[in-house]
């Protein structure tokens, strides 16, 4: 066509292609259907091959037609019980012809004679409010257009940034305390992860906030294995950006949220930190798994992203998280199950983790050693046994004195423990041969003769008290020393634990 028609003819193509089509009807407007297709090709290559396209009414041609097309009503899944890791997800039956307007959305965002100054009057809060709703798509294909135009439109037009930010924190919210389903987190996360990349310093209130209020609070989110990755990555951009936040972000993983809110990263992780297997800890495994192995498949995890955050911490940062920190890092090492101790042995591979461990050796020696020494000779897996044993060399040639110390302190104690257990069992031993004259006794007493009897009834009146107060008297001896027995190895246990 003349140089003159193009642009009504791109216009009249674009209101074309705003005609829907039923594509669960496999048979149906076959040919209209592959006319829209062709017409759909030929906008994306106008649009990408010419200059001067984009004149100011286009712009509403162009975004009437994208959003006829692409802005709907997502289907209610197939299959309740949807699980993303084991079932096949539902895809767009209408994808040949979605996929290409959101091809052509692309070459409108990144055209050369793009405008957002006219553009903002059609992309606006609504526009990218129904964009965001088609995250929760099943279909990763739709998701992964999605990601690639709303990080255009976020690097494009600087009036909506802070709605985008504030409608994906919202989206994330609604996901932890509401609905627990979302498909689109981790494209959402990924997103984020470049935006958060892109933060200026110091970093606002408001950044931060979102970190401690929804990033951290989505490690306890159902499906965390799917988005897992995403997170962390997040996450640990924040600590780049921002070294304070370290301390708060573990703390709030591992240990319970401290009122302060000042120490907000490390601590954040501290507190999420899974200690027993809920339902919502059972999200991605199939019934034939039991909860407790779900667990363990967290605990791996959250060992995955601690490693991650030590490889960015600061020395300063560190020595305020290391005893808690190295408190459960100790109760991994001690996890039968070998992958969570395994995960937690590998610590000692990364250089920089075990520059920070020689630097604070007096605090974190005596915080692991009893678990380390106690696993070196019962666990059943070998290769743990293997990697302990490595672990204790490296860290007895950080500190030789010190490791001897630990080692004769620990000895002397198993030593006292054995020592208390043989005193208790000689005191229920004695408590039972107690018993048994006892008994005798009254067996005796029973078979004598009536005349015999009536004597040592007799006799009896006058002993009975003083033997009955002396029986008493025994026991109460014996049950006090074994009160008093299992009551120093409770302390005794309680301070190990500690």
């Amino acid at each position: 066509a003349p140089s003159t028609d193009q642009q009504e003819l791109f216009c009249q193509k674009l209101q074309q292609c705003c005609t829907l089509f039923d594509f669960l009807d496999s048979v149906g407007d076959l040919k209209s259907k592959e006319v829209k297709r062709a017409a759909l090709n030929e906008l994306v290559d106008y649009l990408s091959t010419n200059r001067g396209v984009l004149v100011e009414n286009a712009y509403p041609e162009i975004t009437n037609m994208i959003s006829t097309n692409i802005f709907r009503a997502l289907p209610p899944s197939d299959n309740p019980d949807f699980d993303p890791e084991e079932d096949e997800p539902t895809l767009e039956a209408a994808w040949p012809h979605i996929q290409l307007v959101y091809e052509f959305l692309l070459r409108f965002l990144e055209n050369p004679d793009f405008q957002p100054s006219i553009a903002k009057r059609y992309i606006d809060q609504k526009f990218v409010l129904q964009l965001l709703e088609l995250f929760d798509s099943e279909d990763p294909r739709e998701r992964d257009f999605l990601k690639t135009v709303l990080h255009r439109i976020y690097g494009k037009f600087l009036g909506l940034r802070a709605f985008i930010r504030k409608q994906i924190n919202n989206i994330f919210l609604k996901f932890i305390y509401e609905t627990e389903h979302f498909n689109g987190v981790a494209e959402l996360l990924e997103i984020l992860g470049s935006i958060i990349n892109g933060f200026a310093l110091p970093l606002k209130a408001e950044h931060k906030q979102f970190l401690m209020k929804v990033l951290i609070p989505l490690h306890t989110a159902k499906g965390l294995s799917l988005f897992h990755a995403q997170l962390a990555y997040c996450v640990v951009q924040f600590l780049e950006k921002d070294p304070t936040l370290t301390e708060p972000v573990l703390f709030l993983s591992f240990l319970p949220l401290k009122a302060h809110c000042t120490r907000l990263v490390i601590r954040g992780l501290l507190k999420f930190w899974p200690k027993t297997c809920s339902q919502k800890e059972v999200y991605f495994v199939s019934v034939q798994f039991s909860a407790i192995s779900v667990c363990y498949v967290m605990l791996v995890m959250f060992l995955g992203e601690i490693e991650e955050i030590l490889d960015v911490i600061e020395p300063s940062q560190f020595k305020k998280i290391q005893e808690p920190l190295f408190k459960q890092i100790a109760k991994c090492v001690s996890n039968p199950h070998f992958q969570v101790a395994e995960r937690a042995l590998y610590f000692w591979n990364n250089e920089y983790i075990l520059s920070l461990i020689e630097e604070n050796i007096d605090k974190i020696l005596p915080i692991m050693f009893s678990s380390l020494y106690k696993i070196s000779k019962e666990h059943w897996n070998q290769t743990i046994v293997a990697l302990i044993y490595n672990v204790l060399k490296t860290l007895m040639e950080m500190n030789c004195p010190l490791f001897d110390e630990l080692t004769a302190s620990y000895k002397a104690q198993k030593q006292r423990e054995m020592m208390k257990e043989q005193e208790r069992d000689e005191l229920w031993k004695k408590l039972e041969e107690l018993q048994v004259s006892r008994a005798s006794e009254v067996q005796n007493n029973s078979h004598g003769s009536p005349a015999a009897l009536n004597n040592n009834n007799s006799n009896n009146n006058n002993n009975e008290p003083q033997e009955s107060s002396d029986d008493v008297e025994a026991t109460a001896v014996i049950m006090e020393d074994l009160h008093q027995d299992t009551t120093d190895i409770a302390c005794e246990n309680v301070s190990c634990a500690k």
